[in-house]
């Protein structure tokens, strides 16, 4: 595991492609914002979790949410066009 010290408004960047910024840090909450290719899925863990059981409860067919986000698709659960500023 590689592990990254990052401020407000700094970013990583994965293979070029994928950038991963820091937009907001309240008390023990951290912000990001995920830009990927619309090829690339990007979800919570939980979420991830919850479609590989999916996946083996249905024997690894695939279903609407296996696809991979177009871009008109909603790529998460909540999707922040531009950064907040701390209040």
């Amino acid at each position: 595991m590689l592990i990254l010290s990052r401020k407000l408004n700094e970013s990583i960047i994965i293979d070029g492609k994928i950038v991963v910024k820091v937009l907001r840090i309240d008390k023990d909450t951290v912000k990001l914002g995920i830009q990927a290719p619309a090829e690339v899925s990007v979800h919570r863990e939980e979420i991830h979790e919850a479609i590989q059981r999916s996946k083996s409860q249905n024997g690894g067919a695939q279903g609407p949410q296996n696809k991979p986000a177009g871009p008109t698709q909603q790529r998460t659960d909540k999707t922040v066009s531009e950064p907040e500023h701390n209040k």
